[in-house]
């Protein structure tokens, strides 16, 4: 394909505030831990809004952040969101001569808009769609880490502020996202109105011949509304086959599927007939399927994380960051190797294992600084990496 590849996406955007000397195990956060799913409260690796455990805690949310962060500044500030990072690891690794890859979004008019702004355009994303739409303030998130959680492996809590995300409609999208050739949609269960609207979003998407991916957030909205039911990613269970690429972690999956286990609700995904998913459980094997539409055939199975991530930490703890967009960066590394196989395979199913390896490759790699975001010296110089870290993870499932 001669052409230059389109990669256009929406979806969840922010400024995140990181905080890594947080103890999930301390009185502080203990004293906010949620009781029931939904409830409001703190919970490892979940996300909750700032209004939600203000009402959970009947604390004002200035309070508990002096609280919970003993008053420091944070340790850095970023860009954040499934649909941002991701979108930003996929143009860092693709060749701009022959690929261009788009946000669209909404922020508010204050200084967070300004420092995204600024911030963004040192990466090769394009953002001439990513505009300022509202007087509410610019989302942002409060992430928390624990570096010594699950024996070290480390994970977050997110307090989110959906903000301006509030005012971004599908209307704003307007025509030239649907002409792109792959559309992406990352985390929108923080930009409710599109995320309402999501399976007329991907209908238009599929009209148009474009390929779709989805890439999920927790959706905390739903896990309210509904505590203890599915969250509504679409419409109805058959609209899951618009979705060519769906990527999860192991609790959304559960969530939106209804499901106790990480088996049945890959078998539930599965039985759907998505035609390609991936399911991914932090530091353990995570799960993958395609029914052959777009990859290659590839049986419901699982496959391990980086190897050489985990003896890095093992050996030398102090060269991690923290683990905040592992899971961004990892969608991020799929929607490059896709865009980069449909350019260059004219004829038969897409290799998914390579795009798996660019996945787990972009993931690990964000272990090694703070933040989602990685601000390149050079350009080319996050590919040259992660492609270091692809190389060794192919041959490390080459054995199994």
């Amino acid at each position: 394909m001669s052409k230059k590849i389109i990669v256009a996406g929406t979806g969840c955007a922010l400024a995140d505030y990181l905080y890594t000397g947080v103890r999930f195990d301390s009185p502080v956060f203990q004293k906010y831990l949620s009781h029931n799913a939904g409830d409001g409260g703190l919970a490892p690796g979940r996300l909750v809004f700032t209004e939600e455990l203000e009402k959970f805690s009947g604390v004002f949310y200035s309070e508990i952040s002096r609280e919970l962060t003993g008053g420091e500044s944070p340790e850095a500030v970023n860009i954040g969101g499934p649909g941002l990072v991701s979108l930003i690891n996929a143009a860092q690794l693709l060749p701009q001569e022959d690929f261009e890859v788009c946000f669209y979004g909404g922020t508010g008019m204050d200084e967070t808009a300004t420092f995204i702004e600024k911030l963004v355009r040192k990466t090769p994303l394009n953002i001439d769609h990513y505009h300022r739409v509202s007087e509410k303030r610019t989302p942002f998130t409060d992430v928390l880490s624990d570096t010594t959680y699950d024996n070290n492996h480390g994970e977050r809590t997110f307090i989110n502020n959906i903000g301006a995300a509030w005012d971004y409609t599908p209307d704003l999208l307007g025509d030239d996202f649907f002409r792109a050739d792959i559309v992406c949609f990352g985390g929108t269960a923080l930009v409710p109105r599109i995320h309402d609207s999501l399976t007329t979003l991907l209908s238009r998407a599929k009209e148009n011949g474009c390929l779709t991916v989805v890439n999920t957030v927790f959706d905390f909205r739903n896990e309210k509304l509904n505590p203890g039911h599915p969250w509504p990613l679409v419409e109805s269970p058959e609209d899951f086959k618009l979705i060519d690429l769906l990527i999860m972690d192991c609790e959304e999956s559960l969530k939106i599927s209804g499901q106790k286990t990480i088996e049945e609700a890959a078998q539930y995904f599965v039985d759907l007939d998505v035609p390609t998913f991936v399911i991914t459980n932090g530091a353990q094997d995570f799960y993958l399927f395609s029914n052959g539409k777009l990859f290659e055939m590839c049986d419901l199975k699982k496959l391990p994380v980086s190897q050489k991530v985990n003896e890095d930490f093992t050996h030398n703890p102090s060269s991690k960051g923290d683990t905040t967009g592992c899971g961004d960066n990892f969608a991020g590394g799929i929607i490059a190797s896709l865009a980069r196989q449909i350019k260059t395979e004219a004829t038969g199913k897409l290799n998914l294992t390579e795009a798996i390896a660019w996945g787990v490759a972009s993931g690990g790699f964000a272990c090694y600084y703070i933040g989602g975001t990685y601000i390149e010296r050079e350009p080319r110089e996050k590919h040259t990496i992660v492609e270091i870290f692809k190389l060794q993870y192919l041959i490390q499932i080459s054995t199994r």
